[in-house]
């Protein structure tokens, strides 16, 4: 059997196993039986990173340093670095924005946003993950439409690595719960009407009655960077 057939049958196993499990109890399992397990972060909450620092102390967090990022969204993965039990890892494109801005032209996210959230995004969680059995990430069904069937536990099929949403099932009571108890680090734009938060260019202000992730991409009917599909 090949690592890939291994891993889609344990991500099998898992999804029956885990569904309706504590976000806890699905990072226990995936410390239990993954060689090399990662969380991936954006720093828009740090939810998930200050839980899972809690049930596998040093994980690495990978973090997708775009080159576009907020200064508050940098400030918030200095202080996760600083002050929670993780390794931080800063991944990269394999161009900096000015050598993209020359290869491109400038400001290829206004022109082209799907190719640059693959070139800065997509491409370096590729190369990052194939260095590990297994991934998770902060999505939950409650955030979108688009995210509304998010399983527990999958396998990733394109990068064959197993894919774990361990926050899959919470609702935003619940993740504003855990942030008070715990006093969870959280990116200061949340609070200043950005819900969801990406590269500075390609995010505004949501408005009253509109959908949290409304601005992201706006006007462009792009909803996802594309690290997902």
């Amino acid at each position: 059997m090949t690592v890939a057939t291994d891993l889609r049958t344990l991500a099998e196993r898992g999804a029956a196993e885990l569904e309706g499990a504590s976000a806890q109890d699905v990072l226990r399992w995936a410390d239990r039986h993954l060689d090399r397990f990662a969380v991936a972060a954006s720093m828009q909450d740090t939810v998930l990173v200050h839980l899972a620092s809690q049930v596998v102390p040093g994980i690495d967090v990978l973090f997708l340093d775009t080159g576009y990022h907020f200064p508050q969204t940098l400030q918030t993965r200095d202080e996760v670095a600083r002050q929670y039990d993780v390794t931080v890892r800063d991944l990269t494109a394999r161009q900096t924005v000015a050598e993209q801005d020359a290869s491109y032209g400038a400001r290829l996210h206004d022109r082209d946003p799907d190719l640059c959230c693959t070139l800065r995004k997509t491409h370096p969680l590729d190369e990052a993950v194939d260095t590990y059995d297994g991934w998770a990430t902060g999505l939950r069904r409650a955030e979108s439409a688009t995210r509304a069937l998010t399983p527990v536990v999958t396998f990733d099929e394109r990068r064959e690595r197993i894919k774990l949403a361990p926050l899959a099932a919470w609702s935003d009571e619940q993740v504003a719960a855990y942030v008070d108890e715990h006093d969870v680090i959280m990116n200061p734009l949340l609070s200043q009407g950005y819900p969801s938060i990406g590269c500075e260019p390609c995010t505004r202000r949501v408005l009253a009655g509109e959908d949290a992730r409304a601005g992201r991409w706006s006007g462009t009917g792009k909803t996802e960077c594309g690290i997902h599909s």
